[in-house]
């Protein structure tokens, strides 16, 4: 989450989903349906064992996407399990870590979508370490578009935030309140919510065959 600030007149826009205190403004995806649609994409792939990595509990986006993802779930009608649901706080260290755990889990899950890029391409450095391909092996999805998610191998399959639209609109807007201030108006709060793309890559794929085979199998 960004935050443009007018320091002369202290008019604020947040851009992106975050806990903006005081913010007059803000330009925004709607995260919990891109949440939603990233995790019954990776299920239409295949997957029943998908892991989740939250991001950072201060900011309002990582809870939207967490009920993205459990929305999305329990509607495929696949059975919530804690065990695959881990706390991380939208950085690479916590990325690592959420991965860790999610990969010592048994049976480990087949994908894992991380709240956001730099947690994804963490993730993919432990299944690496673990001598696991992605995503022959295990999935991996991430979220926002960052640069992150284009220099990594494989590329992250991920959910594209148009971040210049949404800033370009955030200074229109703080232009907009700046001059109601100063001309003695009342400065009106605005909000505006963006389209979102899925963007696939090369990081995601039907669950490896012994793991279907298996699911086949309890059927």
């Amino acid at each position: 989450m960004l935050e443009l600030v007018s320091e002369l007149d202290a008019i604020s826009i947040a851009v992106g989903s975050g806990k903006a205190a005081g913010s007059q403004g803000e330009v925004q995806i709607d995260d919990f349906q891109a949440a939603y649609d990233m995790t019954k994409h990776i299920i239409g792939l295949g997957h029943e064992r998908i892991g989740f990595i939250i991001g950072n509990p201060e900011q309002i986006a990582a809870d939207r996407r967490l009920n993205g993802y459990l929305a999305a779930m329990q509607d495929a009608g696949i059975p919530k399990d804690d065990r695959l649901i881990v706390q991380g706080r939208f950085t690479y260290r916590s990325g690592m870590d959420g991965a860790e755990k999610l990969l010592s889990v048994n049976p480990r899950p087949t994908a894992i979508f991380a709240s956001n890029d730099d947690m994804a391409a963490a993730t993919v450095a432990v299944a690496h370490r673990r001598h696991l391909d992605v995503p022959n092996d295990i999935t991996v999805c991430g979220f926002d578009d960052t640069d992150m998610a284009s220099s990594i191998w494989p590329e992250l399959t991920t959910v594209r935030q148009p971040i210049r639209q949404m800033t370009a609109w955030a200074v229109d807007a703080a232009a907009r309140m700046l001059k109601a201030k100063r001309l003695g108006e009342r400065v009106k709060p605005e909000t505006k919510t963006l389209p979102y793309t899925l963007v696939r890559r090369e990081s995601d794929a039907a669950p490896p065959l012994a793991t279907r085979g298996a699911r086949m199998q309890e059927g």
